[in-house]
C-alpha cells in the first residue's frame, strides 16, 4: 500500500450544538497549517518541541478572529495516526466548527474522508486491521458487553491470538519446506504424527473462536426478540414494561395491535431488539389477518421468542398454533396476569411447550427480573470474561476463521490418508494467509477502502 502523505482535516465531534467541538488535523504539514491560523494569547509562535502540550489562543482567518481555542499539538509518531497531529478545541457551535475547518482547509489541508485518520493509523503501523475495526465497534457499542469486547479487541486480544496461531503454522510450513529442500539433514520421519498433535490443538482453538461469534453477534447487534401470543394476552403491556415507557397502545379490546412495533431495549447489559406483534388468532378481519401474517414472519426470523399466555383464560386452538410454532425455537413462556385468578397451570404449560415458564404480571411488573436473568442465561453461557476469553464480533473475522478451520481440517485429512508432506504445506499456507486477512497482513486495497469507508467522519 502507498503511504498517504498529504495533510487532512475534519471535525472530529458530532456536528451539533455542544459545549466543545474538535477540529483534527493530521499529516506532514499539520504544524505549518496551524502556524497560519493560530495565534497564542500572549503573542509569539509555539515551538514544535512543545509536543503533547495544550496551547491557549485564537484562530484567525487572515485578520478576522474566529474563535478562542485550546490547541493540542502531538508530534509523530506519538499520536493516533503516528503523524504530526493537531487538535483544535473550539466552542461547539456548528457554524464555528465549520468556519474553523474551512480556514484550516484554505491554509493547506484537505477534507478527510470517513475513517481516514484511523486508516492512516493502520497504514502507518500504529494498529492492525482488527484493532482499527474495533475503534468503530467501540463508537457504535450499544451495551456494556459490546463496549468491553471492543476495548478488548482494541487492546490487541484478537491480534495476539491470531499472531500466535500464524507463528505456529508458519513454523510447520518452514520445517516442511526445509526438509523437502534438504532431506539429508532434516528428516520427515514420524513428522505426520507430531503435526497431527499440533493440528488438534490449533483446530480446537480456531473452533473456540468461531463458536464465540454467536455470543459476539449478540453483544454487537443485540438479540432479535419477538413477543407473540393471543390477542389481549398482555404482549403490549410487556413491551411497555421492558421499554420503560408507553410504546404500545394497551386497551381491553382484543386485537388492538395490528402491526409490528420495534424498540431497542437494554436488559442487564444485553441489547434486545424487541418486536411487539399482532395477536395470533384465526380472524376474518382483512387488516388483522395481515398483522397476524407479519407476526408469524417476524417470529420465524427471531433469535428469541417470548410467548405471552393469559393465565386467566383456558388454552385454546390458537395457543396450540403458537406452541407448534415455537416448539423447536429458542423461546421463553411468560405466564401472564398472575394478579388475576389463574386457570392455566405452570406445569401444564411447561409440559406442552417444552420451554421454561416464568410466572409474571405485566400490570404489576412482577417476574421481570426472572425474565431478564433467563434471557441472559440463554444467550451467554457462563460468565462473560474479557480478561482471557476472546470474542469474535466481526462477520469478516468469522469468515476468515471458518476458512482457516477448513484448511487445517484438510491438512488433517491429508495426514490420515497418508498424503505427501508438500500437500500439508499447501493447506497450511492457505490457513496462514486467511488468518493474515484478520489483522491486515494479506488484504487488498479495495477491502481496506471498504472497511474504512464505513467509519464516521473525523475518525
Amino acid at each position: 500500500m502507498v503511504r498517504e502523505m498529504d495533510t487532512i482535516a475534519a471535525v472530529a465531534t458530532a456536528m451539533g450544538s455542544s459545549g466543545i467541538g474538535i477540529v483534527r488535523i493530521s499529516g506532514e504539514e499539520s504544524f505549518q497549517v496551524l502556524r497560519k491560523v493560530f495565534r497564542k494569547n500572549r503573542g509569539g509562535e509555539w515551538d514544535e518541541k512543545d509536543s503533547h502540550r495544550v496551547h491557549y489562543g485564537f484562530i484567525y482567518d487572515g485578520d478576522e478572529m474566529i474563535d478562542e481555542v485550546l490547541v493540542l499539538v502531538m508530534k509523530g509518531p506519538h499520536s493516533y495516526t503516528a503523524e504530526d497531529t493537531v487538535e483544535i478545541d473550539c466552542h461547539g457551535g456548528i457554524l464555528v466548527m465549520k468556519r474553523i475547518l474551512e480556514t484550516v482547509i484554505k491554509n493547506g489541508a484537505r477534507p478527510a474522508e470517513p475513517g481516514e485518520f484511523t486508516k492512516r493509523a493502520f497504514l502507518n503501523g500504529r494498529m492492525d486491521l482488527s484493532q482499527a475495526e474495533a475503534v468503530m465497534d467501540l463508537i457504535n457499542a450499544k451495551n456494556q458487553y459490546a463496549m468491553k469486547s471492543s476495548i478488548s479487541q482494541l487492546k490487541g486480544k484478537v491480534s495476539e491470538k491470531v499472531r500466535d496461531l500464524r507463528e505456529r503454522i508458519l513454523y510447520e510450513i518452514a520445517f516442511i519446506e526445509s526438509a523437502l529442500d534438504d532431506p539429508e539433514h532434516i528428516s520427515l520421519e514420524g513428522y505426520a504424527g507430531n503435526l497431527r498433535e499440533k493440528l488438534e490443538a490449533m483446530i480446537k482453538e480456531v473452533k473456540k473462536l468461531i463458536d464465540s461469534a454467536d455470543n459476539g453477534r449478540v453483544m454487537s447487534e443485540g438479540v432479535k426478540t419477538v413477543i407473540v401470543g393471543k390477542p389481549n394476552a398482555g404482549k403490549s403491556s410487556l413491551m411497555n414494561v421492558l421499554a420503560g415507557t408507553e410504546k404500545s397502545i394497551v386497551t381491553e379490546i382484543a386485537g388492538t395491535t395490528r402491526d409490528t412495533l420495534e424498540e431497542h431495549i437494554q436488559l442487564h447489559g444485553i441489547s434486545l431488539n424487541v418486536v411487539d406483534t399482532a395477536g395470533i388468532r384465526e380472524t376474518e378481519d382483512v387488516v388483522e389477518k395481515i398483522g397476524v401474517s407479519r407476526a408469524r414472519s417476524a417470529a420465524s426470523e427471531a433469535d428469541l421468542i417470548i410467548y405471552v399466555v393469559d393465565g386467566s383464560v383456558p388454552l385454546d386452538k390458537n395457543d396450540q398454533h403458537i406452541i407448534d410454532m415455537i416448539r423447536d425455537r429458542k423461546a421463553l413462556v411468560l405466564l401472564n396476569k398472575t394478579d388475576l385468578d389463574m386457570v392455566v397451570e405452570e406445569e401444564e404449560l411447561r409440559r406442552k411447550t417444552g420451554h421454561r415458564v416464568i410466572k409474571a404480571s405485566a400490570k404489576d411488573e412482577t417476574g421481570m427480573e426472572e425474565l431478564e436473568e433467563a434471557v441472559k442465561s440463554m444467550f451467554y453461557e457462563g460468565e462473560i470474561d474479557f480478561n482471557d476469553q476472546v470474542y469474535i464480533t466481526n462477520v469478516r473475522h468469522k469468515t476468515a476463521l471458518t476458512d482457516t478451520y477448513d484448511s487445517l481440517m484438510m491438512v488433517m485429512r491429508s495426514i490420515n490418508e497418508g498424503m505427501p508432506e508438500d500437500f500439508f504445506s499447501i493447506d497450511l499456507m492457505n490457513a496462514y494467509e486467511r488468518l493474515g486477512t484478520i489483522i491486515g497482513e494479506a488484504v487488498e486495497d479495495d477491502l481496506i477502502h471498504e472497511i474504512f469507508g464505513r467509519f464516521c467522519m473525523g475518525k
